[in-house]
């Protein structure tokens, strides 16, 4: 910081707000602090008895918080992200298009280390809308070493991206839907609309349900046959507790499915279980799918349809963050739930 005559600030970034006073007319701030100043003004500064004032010179080895902060925020901007302009030496990260949140959070942590500089953004792995901002970033001073910059620019392209949105892709989806009471037509089945529903949400499309009782070998059979129709996921609906007549994960195994997980560390969906029969997804849908607003549901499938294969370790980091606490109204993916670090 350093003391100029108005003339030669030109170029020079403003270090503090400068009051007008209008008797009777006005009072407020005339140039805000972070300005850098222009030929123009300088008639306006005289007027207001300013012959002197304290800049920030921009010099080779400094960046104004605009420029920084657009630099930071285009290193880590992957697919699906845009950016706004400098406000108030902010950038926003924005989401092009509907799809699935991905941060690279040792990333993140290694950035927000450095001194000076900060970077914020939602949770990683939750669907996000067009539109919604996912992240923002500045630095604290007014002005920063480039080098700083430069640091922030590597840590970004040797981890790139930081931020992205992956898109959707549409699976034709094949739906089990087990238990005998709804088979033989004692009871409407409420499980597949609510599946379907979410799925249709997503861009993906339900081919077909299929019926069975709570028996292995239909469940088996019906696997198979959708499996010959071409389906890219299938969900097995009900039946998935330790009742002795409750035969879901029995049927998923005996179909040829290389368990990855038979229980999850969330409420609600403890029971659910993952499956892949080659590479086609196969998940054991516990009942509290059907009536909770968000669910292991909510938080396995976007991944799958986003193009991730989920490990046993994928499942297992949902346990921090994995208890909804049913909120009155649902907020979900605005909140806590799943949001593992």
């Amino acid at each position: 910081m350093k003391v100029v005559p108005v003339q030669e600030a030109v170029g020079m970034v403003l270090c503090h707000d400068i009051t007008q006073i209008v008797p009777g007319k006005f009072k407020g701030r005339a140039f805000k602090k972070g300005h850098i100043i222009q030929f123009e003004d300088i008639p306006k500064l005289l007027d207001i008895g300013k012959q002197n004032i304290y800049v920030w010179e921009i010099n080779n080895g400094l960046l104004h918080e605009d420029d920084a902060a657009l630099r930071i925020a285009k290193a880590a901007a992957g697919s699906g992200i845009s950016l706004t302009e400098p406000k108030e030496g902010k950038v926003s990260l924005l989401a092009e298009e509907k799809g699935l949140l991905k941060v690279n959070v040792d990333a993140l942590y290694s950035i927000n280390e450095l001194e000076e500089v900060m970077f914020a953004t939602l949770h990683t792995n939750q669907i996000v809308e067009k539109g919604k901002v996912l992240a923002g970033t500045r630095i604290i001073p007014l002005v920063i070493e480039e080098d700083k910059i430069c640091k922030i620019e590597s840590i970004c392209q040797t981890n790139y991206p930081l931020v992205e949105v992956k898109p959707f892709k549409s699976l034709k989806v094949g739906v089990v839907t087990t238990g005998s009471e709804v088979y033989h037509g004692r009871i409407k089945d409420k499980f597949g609309p609510v599946v379907m529903k979410k799925i249709e949400s997503w861009g993906s499309v339900v081919s077909r349900q299929i019926f069975v009782s709570d028996s292995t070998d239909m469940i088996v059979d019906a696997i198979n046959r959708l499996l010959g129709e071409g389906v890219e996921m299938i969900t097995v609906t009900g039946g998935m507790s330790v009742d002795p007549d409750d035969v879901t994960p029995a049927g998923i195994r005996a179909a040829g499915g290389r368990i990855v997980t038979y229980g999850a560390p969330t409420l609600p969906g403890a029971m659910f279980m993952l499956a892949y029969i080659g590479d086609v997804p196969v998940l054991g849908l516990p009942g509290c799918v059907m009536y909770s607003k968000s669910s292991i549901f909510d938080l396995v499938v976007p991944r799958i349809l986003a193009g991730e294969e989920l490990s046993r370790r994928d499942i297992v980091k949902l346990g921090h963050g994995g208890l909804c606490v049913n909120c009155k109204e649902c907020r979900y993916p605005d909140c806590g739930f799943g949001k593992s670090l």
